[in-house]
């Protein structure tokens, strides 16, 4: 009996957060009295990989980490997480990704990241059919080089494996990559920069959506404390509010919404349950309850 494809394979960055809580971030030439800092399990990749299986989803991640401490912890988060870490690589003499967050009084936050080992994950590991036993999905964003995300996108098509992009942090997308897409996620500054339309509140999100749309069987916008929106090529749109929340911190609430989603699909969930189902994911992780 052929195993069940149901299972999220992520392919991303894995990074060491460096957390930093302040009254505010600072400006140029600033510098703010911080009130504590914590080391957390990060990259992209990694908390969609952790979301995804925190949600139900067997998940599988493909990466690298530096042979050092960083290295370690990070291994170890996806390990308590869930995550099958069998293709993530540990290269001697590189440092893992890592990064720095500041975190302001209003939950909001800027970051600084530093790639390390993710710009060296090996894209002919992708051709271990190992790799791909029992996955439906393959998970993508924009923390590891372009040439690995359209080896991985490319690979997961000759597999018949549906092809997911969260495309943060924004950058252009190469044509082919667009064109074996089945799933874009962006937020509303990457929607707009993608869409080339403003995107300021839902109804101009779900806009930008169905103007993704036409390159991409399904597009999903989150707007942040608006709401998100969602269009299909084949039939329509549609738009929900956000889950009202006090807001402790927005720092990883996009992955977690994405990981979410992906869960969502691979356990059938029909397009608008699983973004119900990511968006009050994404609300509780918000307010401090995830």
């Amino acid at each position: 009996m052929s195993q069940p494809a149901n299972g999220v394979l992520v392919v991303g960055s894995l990074h060491y957060d460096i957390m930093v809580a302040a009254p505010h971030r600072p400006v140029a030439g600033e510098t703010v009295q911080g009130e504590r800092w914590f080391p957390k399990f990060g990259g992209k990749g990694g908390n969609q990989a952790v979301a995804a299986a925190r949600a139900g989803a067997p998940v599988r991640m493909l990466g690298a980490v530096g042979d050092d401490a960083f290295g370690a912890f990070l291994r170890e988060g996806l390990s308590r997480g869930g995550v099958d870490d069998r293709w993530v690589a540990t290269l001697p003499g590189e440092g893992s990704g890592m990064s720095v967050a500041v975190s302001d009084a209003s939950g909001d936050y800027g970051a600084v990241i530093v790639s390390g080992a993710n710009l060296r994950i090996d894209p002919a590991r992708l051709e271990d059919d190992g790799l791909w036993a029992g996955m439906g999905l393959l998970m993508l964003q924009n923390e590891v080089s372009e040439a690995l995300n359209l080896a991985a996108a490319r690979a997961a098509r000759a597999r018949g494996v549906r092809v997911c992009l969260n495309a943060a942090p924004y950058r252009p997308l190469h044509p082919g990559l667009v064109g074996a897409l089945d799933i874009l996620i962006a937020n509303a500054l990457e929607a707009e920069a993608l869409s080339k339309r403003a995107v300021a509140g839902l109804d101009q999100a779900e806009e930008a959506a169905e103007r993704l749309a036409r390159a991409v069987p399904i597009v999903v916008v989150t707007a942040g404390g608006d709401g998100v929106a969602v269009a299909e090529s084949r039939s329509g749109s549609f738009a929900l509010p956000a889950e009202r929340v006090t807001p402790v911190s927005t720092h990883g609430a996009g992955d977690l919404f994405a990981g979410a989603l992906a869960a969502a699909l691979m356990d059938g969930a029909p397009l608008r349950e699983a973004v119900e189902r990511a968006n009050r994911a994404a609300a509780r992780h918000v307010a401090g309850l995830g």
